[in-house]
């Protein structure tokens, strides 16, 4: 049995993901604010096993936590996590931004990853299999774009502790492999959240409304293909920071 924790598993690409990772010998741990009865389903028809959890990842200590008491239950096992869930704070220069979405988007979508990277660590060091993260980053972690200060902050963030973690595992026997991942432009509710912003506080909108009239967004079921083909590569971990659209 292969185990996979996906977070952000109910829409888009997460939700996509954890779709495609239910087949015969995966256990798919499916961590979003709200379950999706229809993963059950899919996995009892494919010979698979889904374990859903109701958890709000804006408190990170207590999904933590509830991953790490449930991970030492579990038998030893190839084991990945994919950090996907992230919250969008309402596109505008950071000046004019809301104090609580902000906080919200740096809990969901940095806080949680690095809290539920270091319980997935610390909970699987002595399976001696072969584990690795997978944390769903964006080009915009690597290029900075007005309006949207906290989600380039949250993924240049994610980048960079990924740096940092695959250089302490290097340094372990059987240390876990970790990538940040760049999906490449997804046609996901983010995506109609940025072309439909105000323009005069997100001038790039026009840029994301391009992407959408010009057909350069994949489906979320072709960019989780792409991520999880990713993921399965031999040389998976060698460099800590990729993008699909490099690979």
């Amino acid at each position: 049995m292969k185990l996979f924790i996906v977070t952000g598993a109910s829409r888009g690409l997460g939700r996509a993901i954890a779709e495609q990772l239910l087949q015969p010998g995966h256990h798919v741990l499916a961590i979003a604010r709200r379950t999706d009865p229809a993963l059950e389903t899919l996995a009892h028809e494919r010979g698979a096993r889904v374990t859903a959890w109701s958890q709000d990842l804006a408190d990170a200590p207590a999904a933590a936590q509830r991953l790490a008491t449930w991970l030492a239950q579990q038998p030893a096992a190839d084991a990945v996590l994919i950090n996907n869930a992230a919250a969008l704070s309402t596109p505008a220069p950071l000046g004019d931004s809301a104090l609580d979405e902000l906080s919200l988007a740096a809990r969901v979508g940095l806080e949680a990853p690095l809290l539920l990277s270091a319980a997935f660590l610390q909970a699987t060091r002595s399976w001696g299999t072969d584990r690795r993260i997978l944390n769903i980053s964006s080009g915009l972690g690597r290029r900075a774009m007005a309006g949207s200060a906290s989600y380039c902050a949250v993924k240049a963030g994610m980048d960079h502790f990924s740096r940092a973690v695959a250089l302490e595992e290097a340094a372990r026997p059987g240390g876990a492999r970790i990538v940040s991942l760049a999906p490449g432009i997804i046609d996901t509710d983010m995506q109609v959240q940025l072309r439909s912003a105000d323009r005069s506080r997100f001038p790039d909108g026009a840029q994301f409304e391009a992407f959408k009239t010009e057909g350069r967004l994949d489906s979320p079921d072709a960019a989780a293909a792409k991520v999880l083909r990713f993921l399965a590569r031999d040389d998976y971990g060698q460099e800590p920071v990729g993008d699909v659209r490099q690979a």
